[in-house]
């Protein structure tokens, strides 16, 4: 198991807790927490061969939380004093409108370490020196641009993260975790006849610099990046229209997430402000979609041991063989809507608070060969990999433009294309999905997801599927 996470890592004792939890939970207050945090992040990016930023950054702080029906008060301090926690205390108890008194009893069990260690990473393995991670993007400028003398600019950053988290609760957890977490990505730009294209790779989790060393890996992130970019040199523009569409395996299923997840958010449904609202046990996609989100997965982007509630994580059926099964939780929405908690509950910070949050969220592999998929289309679009989408969750409508796309004629992948847009709607998508690829794939471990300001890191994933029919957008031809 990983380390245990003691209060003196943030110089305070358990008198000092228990009190503080004390002022919080009183008469009206429903639930009270306090989450303390201690994080060092660094990054270091390059530009056109030249290092353009180092930074390193360190914050340490709690935030303190108070729950009464339906109201959260919420105050942070990023001074780990008696005094300041006191303010804090007092601020969240005030704030959602409970009047001060007696404190309730409240008694904090033993510091506990989370059941499992889905990324046992020491501090030692994931601090990185600055030399060696200038060095890792030196060479993947030089690949880059090895792969193809087109190739212009090679932009490449790696950021690493030790966050070091604990929760005591009013309800009796005192729990803590360590979280590592590190990414590398990669952009390349490519010039012809006065024409750019760009292409980006990357990858990373909950995982140590060995990692990108393993099989020189981070030189294939470079000769990725440096393809697409070629590639898009070539590509023809869109096609509009309504047409079927398959979505390759991996990173497309961004596209779940966007259009799906988020409307599988509990507090949205709750509020019912989401199209998925009232639609438990109800058919919301066709039979062949099995949708699941896993925080559980050892060194993905998305996993944690617990969510910031001190819940552990665990593996939620969103969407079972097209019907609608459960939502994504964390503890207030579980409680005002009378369903389970599903260890859900993520914040950014210790100066944020909690909101039901994805992990990873993924398709189930089906049964269908990919290369069947594809031959099953007469015309239609391959979509690879997607850059940026936007969804309104109120109706599930979304737009995704792909960065990484092919025409599909005669039942075969052919000519690149760019410019090529999917528009639509979550719910309606779902239930045009007819075939569902045995080729399940996670993405490489970039995702980061915002909601209310807030960005956290997620996993996605998707086995080719094919749907029936989606309108891209693109040029009229």
């Amino acid at each position: 198991m990983g380390e245990l996470v003691q209060l003196t890592s943030f110089g305070l004792t358990e008198g000092e807790v228990i009190g503080a939890l004390g002022r919080v939970k009183v008469r009206d207050v429903d639930y009270a927490d306090l989450y303390f945090e201690s994080c060092v992040s660094e990054s270091v990016s390059m530009e056109e061969s030249l290092v353009k930023r180092a930074t390193k950054s360190v914050s340490q702080g709690v935030g303190v939380r108070a729950t009464a029906g339906e109201k959260t008060g919420f105050a942070y301090s990023d001074e780990l004093t008696k005094k300041d926690l006191e303010l804090a205390a007092d601020t969240a108890r005030y704030i959602a409108n409970s009047p001060s008194g007696d404190g309730a009893a409240v008694s904090v069990p033993v510091c506990q370490r989370p059941s499992r260690d889905l990324y046992p990473i020491e501090r030692a393995q994931a601090e990185v020196a600055t030399a060696d991670r200038v060095s890792l993007l030196n060479a993947i400028d030089a690949e880059a641009r090895r792969y193809d003398p087109r190739i212009k600019n090679v932009m490449a950053s790696f950021n690493t993260e030790y966050k070091v988290v604990m929760v005591a609760t009013s309800d009796g957890t005192l729990i803590g975790d360590v979280q590592p977490l590190s990414r590398l990505q990669v952009t390349c730009i490519a010039e012809e006849d006065g024409q750019h294209q760009a292409g980006s790779f990357g990858g990373g989790g909950r995982v140590g610099f060995e990692f990108y060393h393993e099989g020189d890996r981070y030189l294939g992130y470079a000769r990725e990046a440096a393809r697409v970019a070629i590639l898009n040199l070539s590509a023809i523009e869109t096609p509009a229209g309504v047409m079927p569409v398959v979505l390759g395996g991996g990173w497309p299923g961004i596209l779940l997430h966007e259009a799906i997840g988020h409307g599988l958010e509990a507090d949205f449904n709750r509020k019912k402000t989401s199209a998925f609202s009232q639609l438990l046990g109800k058919r919301v996609a066709s039979d062949v979609c099995t949708i699941v989100d896993d925080g559980t997965l050892p060194g993905r982007r998305g996993s944690l041991n617990m969510d910031d509630e001190g819940t552990p994580t665990g593996r939620t059926v969103l969407i079972e063989h097209g019907i609608l099964r459960g939502y994504i939780t964390d503890k207030l929405n579980a409680r005002l809507m009378g369903i389970p908690v599903t260890g859900n509950g993520r914040r950014e910070s210790y100066q944020s608070v909690v909101l039901p949050r994805m992990t990873n969220t993924f398709m189930l592999a089906g049964v269908s060969d990919p290369e069947e998929i594809i031959r099953s289309v007469d015309r239609g679009l391959y979509a690879v990999s997607f850059g940026g989408g936007q969804v309104d969750i109120t109706n599930g409508k979304f737009v995704f433009s792909a960065s990484e796309a092919y025409l599909i004629e005669g039942g075969k992948v052919t000519r690149p294309v760019k410019g090529a847009t999917l528009i639509g709607s979550g719910p309606e998508i779902l239930t045009k999905v007819s075939m569902v690829g045995h080729d399940l794939k996670l993405d490489e471990g970039i995702g980061t997801c915002g909601k209310d300001g807030q960005s956290v890191p997620v996993g996605v994933g998707l086995p080719t599927i094919r749907i029936d029919e989606i309108t891209v957008g693109g040029t009229q031809g």
